[in-house]
C-alpha cells in the first residue's frame, strides 16, 4: 500500500500501483503500468467499495483494519467483479467474517463461481439506496460497462459517484492522486486506450448510463484505475461521451501490413498525398510491429481509416487478419475508409479487405488501389485520386 489519501471527510482511497505486471487481462500492454483504486467510509456503519488484485498489494488488509481502528467492517460493495477488483474479497471475509456484501443479482453469480460460499449477501436493486449514517448509498446499474454485473455507487451528501471501470485509466499514479495534481495529458492516449480496447464496444450501454446519471449531481467520480475527478469532471465525461458515440478527430490512420516493402511503399506514398490535401494529423502504422492495442486506440480516435495489405497465401497478411477480425468485434462505424494492398501473381490482399469491410458495414469512399509487383511512379499514381478523395472526406 503506497499511501492511503482522504477524498472527503471519512471516505478513504485505498491505492496500489502494479509496476510488474506487463498485460492487463493477458492482453493489453502496460508500459505505465497500472493501478487499482479501493474505498473505504468510515460512518456510523463502515463500508469497503470494491477491493484489489491478489497479491498486489500485502498490505491491504492491514491497512483497511487500521482505518477502522478496531471497529468492524459492516459492509463491501461490489460494483465489479473482474478479479483486478475482487481478487482480495475471500481475505477482507476471512478478516471480518461478519461482513455483508452488497452487489446485484448478477454479481452473486459471478462471485459464487469464482470465490464459492462466503458471507450474508445483500441484494440491490437499480435505484436503490443504503443509510450508513450521514451517508446514503443509492445503487446505479451499469450492465456492460464492461462486465454484465458492473454497476455504481452514488454517494448522495457528497455528491461521489464510485464508477467501477468506467472513467478509468491504465497508468500508475505517481504521487499525485486527483486530476488536479497530476499532468491529464499524460493519460489521455492511456485513457483512450483503455476505454476502446476494454469497454469500446460497449458504447451503446455506456450512453445507457449517461441517461441514467443525466441530471445528477457529481462533485467528484471515483474510478477503479486512474486519477479521482474532482476539479475538471467535464473533461473525463466528455471524452467518454466522444468515444462512446466514436465521434472522431479530423484525422487519418493507415495501417498496412508488408513482407518486402511494397505494400509500405504504398502507405508512404497515401500519407504523402492526403498530407499535400491538408490533413495535418496522419499516423502510419505496420501492424505485424505495432500491438493491436495501439492500432485500435488510434483507429478510434481518427475519422480517417486506410488498410493495406500484401497478399499472402490467397488471403490478406496474418497481422491484417488479426486487426480486421478485432475491428469486426469492436463494431468499429462512421469511418473515411479505404483500403489498398499489392500482390506478386494472383493478389488475396485487397479482395480480403473488401470481404472485411462487407462483413463490417464499412463504406469504401473510393474505389481500392492495387498495384502488382514493386510500386514505381507511374504505378503510384493511381493513389493520388484516392487520397485526396479520403483527405477531403476528413476535412468536411
Amino acid at each position: 500500500m503506497y499511501f492511503v489519501t482522504e477524498v472527503k471527510k471519512d471516505i478513504f482511497h485505498l491505492g496500489v500501483n502494479d509496476r510488474r505486471k506487463h498485460l492487463f487481462e493477458n492482453l493489453w500492454p502496460l508500459p505505465n503500468g497500472v493501478s487499482y483504486n479501493s474505498y473505504l467510509i468510515t460512518d456510523e456503519k463502515t463500508v469497503l467499495i470494491d477491493t484489489i488484485e491478489s497479491g498486489s498489494d500485502g498490505g491491504y488488509i492491514e491497512k483497511i483494519g487500521e482505518l477502522l481502528g478496531g471497529r468492524p467492517l459492516d459492509y463491501l460493495v461490489i460494483n465489479h467483479m473482474e478479479p483486478d477488483h475482487s481478487g482480495e474479497i475471500n481475505a477482507v471475509v476471512s478478516a471480518w467474517p461478519e461482513v455483508k456484501i452488497v452487489g446485484n443479482a448478477k454479481t452473486f453469480s459471478i462471485l459464487k463461481n469464482y470465490y464459492g460460499g462466503t458471507t450474508e449477501l445483500v441484494e440491490v436493486k437499480d435505484g436503490d439506496t443504503l443509510s450508513i449514517g450521514s451517508h446514503t448509498l443509492k445503487f446505479v446499474l451499469t450492465p456492460w460497462v464492461h462486465w454484465p454485473e458492473t454497476m455504481m455507487t452514488y454517494e448522495t451528501s457528497e455528491k461521489i459517484l464510485f464508477s467501477a471501470d468506467a472513467f478509468g485509466t491504465f497508468g500508475t499514479l505517481d504521487g499525485g492522486v486527483f486530476d488536479d495534481e497530476v499532468n491529464l495529458e499524460y493519460y489521455i492516449d492511456d485513457m483512450r486506450r483503455y476505454y476502446s480496447n476494454i469497454v469500446g464496444k460497449y458504447g451503446n450501454m455506456v450512453q445507457k448510463a449517461f441517461a441514467k446519471l443525466d441530471g445528477v449531481e457529481i462533485s467528484t467520480i471515483c474510478p477503479l484505475h486512474g486519477p479521482i475527478w474532482r476539479s475538471d469532471l467535464n473533461k473525463v465525461l466528455s471524452l467518454y461521451d466522444k468515444w462512446s458515440r466514436q465521434e472522431a478527430d479530423k484525422a487519418v490512420v493507415i495501417v498496412f501490413s508488408s513482407m518486402y516493402g511494397n505494400t509500405e511503399a504504398i502507405a508512404d506514398y497515401i500519407a504523402r498525398k492526403v498530407s499535400l490535401a491538408g490533413v495535418r494529423d496522419i499516423r502510419v502504422y505496420d501492424a505485424s510491429k505495432t500491438h493491436i492495442s495501439y492500432l485500435i486506440s488510434e483507429i478510434w480516435r481518427a475519422k480517417g481509416l486506410i488498410l493495406g495489405s500484401c497478399a499472402y497465401n490467397g488471403y490478406m497478411h496474418p497481422s491484417m487478419e488479426h486487426l480486421t477480425t478485432e475491428l469486426t468485434h469492436y463494431g468499429i462505424k462512421d469511418k473515411v475508409f479505404g483500403i489498398f494492398g499489392s500482390y506478386s501473381w494472383n493478389g488475396g490482399g485487397v479482395r480480403n479487405l473488401k470481404c472485411f469491410a462487407e462483413n463490417a458495414s464499412l463504406q469504401m469512399a473510393c474505389d481500392p488501389v492495387e498495384i502488382a509487383g514493386k510500386p514505381d511512379t507511374e504505378k503510384l499514381k493511381q493513389c493520388d485520386a484516392f487520397a485526396e478523395t479520403i483527405a477531403a472526406r476528413v476535412l468536411e
